[in-house]
């Protein structure tokens, strides 16, 4: 019995990179590899020249690069996701890649904290433009019987540099110098975008609709909303993913505070219980897609938000090594409560119209954080000791509703 289940989580590891026989995806999978190294030593840098402004002054420069970071993508990513389903996605992706590049580049150069903010905010425009195309470009590439699995690939592969990404630019940033390292970013841009550009674009997006030319880009939008929530099955996982960011959030901004000030340990420990986290995710990320079959994802969604939100309404009352085991779980089930979003836009939503779902989705994703952040840094402040306690419940108290209402609108259209 043991061996049967072992197989099945094996042969689930196996089929996420079954992906990666097609040359197409391979390539852009590659590139987004690349870009997401890229993004990494971005941030390593930023948090490095923050510190050059002040000790005091680095949390607040990158907790406002921060928001800007996400203003940038709420407003900016339903319009692209327009512009992707109206012209070719290959030039979205070039064009993007190299703009970052010359923005990146200018970051050693800043000598004024507006500096900063200007140019990552320019910088998270065209990240906001790259982000919906590249996921509405999977589908058209890749079998419908891969595509699950193709993006369970990306997921874990943004996972997996997001736990080893830092440690490579810090370990750059030692070798290069703090402002040297955005050169080698730059660098990551270019051959990102060089991988992209030897892709074939008819392979990117099939032929565009001329009748979509004749709303305007507002219009667009508007209709790439109403189908994201009008579809209830897409509907269902976005409201999931409200639930997840609510309790990701909590782990984000109050785990650095519960370790050094609950546990009294150091900043080694945080690393460690975040690369647990990260190591949880990446596992359910590459074995989801595989696993639950559904139409709906609906085991996996309620499955990894409950496990989030149960993990955290524990934590406070843990030790350490059991903290660490809680948050790789926690890690799988924020992965299983946000990955079905994407692959059931691709199979739900007409091919012609994915570019402006996917940014729709990609624009309320990240107003979910932008509201679970304050939550959490409310709990934190107020309530420590007990702050994964009340984000927990509150987690838990939301899939509740998110569950009765979908019942009662299963019931109301029987």
């Amino acid at each position: 019995m043991n061996n049967t289940k072992s197989g099945n989580w094996l042969s689930a590891f196996a089929d996420t990179f079954v992906a990666l026989k097609n040359k197409v995806f391979a390539g852009l999978y590659f590139a987004q590899s690349v870009s997401l190294l890229g993004d990494a030593v971005t941030w390593v840098g930023l948090a490095l020249l923050s510190y050059q402004f002040g000790k005091e002054k680095s949390a607040i420069i990158l907790a406002s690069a921060l928001t800007l970071r996400v203003t940038a993508f709420i407003i900016f990513s339903p319009f692209a996701g327009v512009l992707a389903d109206r012209v070719s996605r290959k030039t979205i992706l070039v064009v993007t890649h190299f703009i970052r590049m010359g923005i990146v580049a200018c970051l050693p150069f800043v000598h004024f904290e507006w500096q900063i903010y200007a140019l990552v905010f320019a910088l998270n425009i065209f990240n906001a433009f790259f982000t919906p195309t590249y996921r509405a470009v999977i589908p058209q590439v890749v079998d419908k019987e891969h595509y699950r699995q193709a993006v369970g690939l990306s997921t874990a592969t943004f996972q997996i540099l997001g736990v080893l990404g830092p440690g490579l630019a810090g370990i750059l940033a030692v070798w290069f110098g703090a402002r040297e390292i955005f050169f080698i970013d730059a660098g990551s841009f270019i051959i990102a975008g060089i991988l992209i550009l030897m892709l074939p674009a008819d392979k990117l997006q099939k032929k565009v609709d001329k009748t979509q030319k004749t709303f305007t880009a507002w219009q667009d939008v508007l209709k790439g909303i109403k189908l994201l929530f009008g579809n209830p099955i897409i509907r269902f996982a976005l409201i999931i993913e409200f639930v997840s960011a609510i309790a990701g959030a909590q782990i984000l901004v109050n785990s650095v505070g519960h370790i050094k000030s609950g546990l009294h340990l150091d900043d080694k420990h945080y690393g460690w219980v975040m690369a647990a986290f990260g190591i949880g995710a990446s596992i359910a990320a590459f074995v989801a897609g595989s696993l639950d079959k559904t139409k709906t994802r609906r085991i996996s969604l309620i499955l990894g938000a409950l496990v989030l939100a149960i993990t955290i309404s524990i934590t406070n009352f843990v030790s350490f090594p059991v903290m660490m085991i809680l948050w790789v779980f926690a890690g799988l089930g924020q992965s299983l409560a946000e990955m079905p979003s994407e692959t059931l836009i691709g199979e739900n939503i007409a091919e012609n119209e994915q570019g402006k779902v996917y940014g729709s989705h990609f624009a309320f994703s990240h107003l979910w954080w932008a509201v679970a952040y304050p939550i959490a840094g409310y709990t934190g402040s107020h309530f420590a000791g007990k702050d994964f306690l009340y984000g927990g419940i509150l987690s838990l108290a939301l899939l509740g509703a998110a569950m009765f209402f979908m019942k009662q609108h299963k019931r109301s259209t029987a």
